[in-house]
């Protein structure tokens, strides 16, 4: 790996594409990149695919992995191999600045990027209770997200569950043999989330208007109010999060709609956008990795002046 501290990897005339997120849209993007001759630098926070290495089990992807840390080893491996793009980690950015002819990126370390275009990926990262309008809890209550749960941790116990979103199915895929049960509260807009859980005998779903969480010492209560006005008093041995994300998005020249999402196509036109950072909806693995790869595909075609032509 190049050191991030090296002067002589800070030369960066002949870099095509800055590509910002290291996830399943990022690595698509510069793989894609390179492919058409594009050379690329990839700037990540973490470490690559550091999101997917969460998520231990698969349904949706195809190829053969049926868990995300073998899918993350297998995306690293290709990019590490990629020899048009250079891989920068550890890195933060902290502003990103469109132009007439280029796009500047400045990371953490006060060092600029700069090149002709730039994607962004950087994904999203979990909502937290004071963050939904539903939920009334502790300002510092930060409970963890579901897909952190080791196994074996939750055997035998009663959780509660905040939020219908796609990691509660994950969970239950993950450990289908697990005692564990979950009791899920969650508001209207997850009604149609919920589905694929529903007749799951370890889940009880709790359709709610609001819910009020008070933790009380190794047990946690929480008072509800449904959607018929019927009030109810949980108790649960933990508390996790499954409602839902939020955009991480640097600051600078980005449109963002009333979410914090960034709309591609509301973007400055050096500007692309891919992943689960385009909206609320589509954020899967596949459609992260297809939007990646149809970005650098995008900023190929606009720098030879080939968009809107077969």
């Amino acid at each position: 790996m190049p050191d991030r501290n090296d002067p002589s990897r800070r030369t960066d005339t002949d870099t095509d594409l800055i590509v910002i997120g290291g996830g399943p849209a990022g690595c698509a993007a510069a793989r894609m990149a390179a492919s058409v001759g594009m050379r690329s630098v990839l700037v990540e926070q973490d470490t690559l695919c550091h999101t997917l290495r969460r998520i231990r089990v698969l349904a949706n992807v195809l190829g053969g992995h049926t868990s995300g840390p073998d899918l993350a080893d297998a995306l690293t491996t290709d990019l590490r191999n990629t020899d048009l793009c250079r891989i920068e980690l550890g890195c933060r950015v902290t502003e990103i600045r469109a132009g007439d002819d280029h796009v500047t990126v400045t990371l953490d370390t006060g060092s600029p990027l700069t090149a002709p275009y730039a994607i962004l990926a950087t994904g999203v990262g979990p909502l937290q209770p004071r963050e939904a309008p539903w939920i009334t809890a502790p300002p510092d209550l930060a409970p963890p997200p579901l897909w952190q749960v080791e196994p074996g941790e939750t055997e035998g116990r009663t959780l509660l569950v905040l939020g219908g979103d796609r990691p509660v199915g994950t969970f239950l895929r993950a450990h289908p043999t697990t005692a564990t049960r979950l009791l899920v509260a969650y508001p209207q807009d997850d009604d149609y989330k919920v589905e694929e859980i529903q007749q799951d005998p370890r889940v009880t779903l709790l359709p709610v208007d609001h819910l009020t969480l008070h933790p009380r010492g190794a047990a946690h209560t929480a008072e509800t109010v449904g959607r018929d006005g019927t009030r109810k008093t949980l108790t649960a041995d933990a508390v996790f999060l499954s409602i839902g994300s939020a955009p991480t998005t640097p600051p600078g020249d980005l449109v963002r709609d009333t979410a914090g999402y960034c709309p591609p196509s509301h973007q400055h036109p050096r500007v692309l956008i891919a992943g689960d950072l385009r909206s609320a909806r589509y954020q899967r693995i596949m459609t992260a990795m297809g939007s990646g790869g149809e970005a650098a595909l995008h900023a190929y075609y606009a720098a030879r002046e080939m968009l809107g032509t077969d």
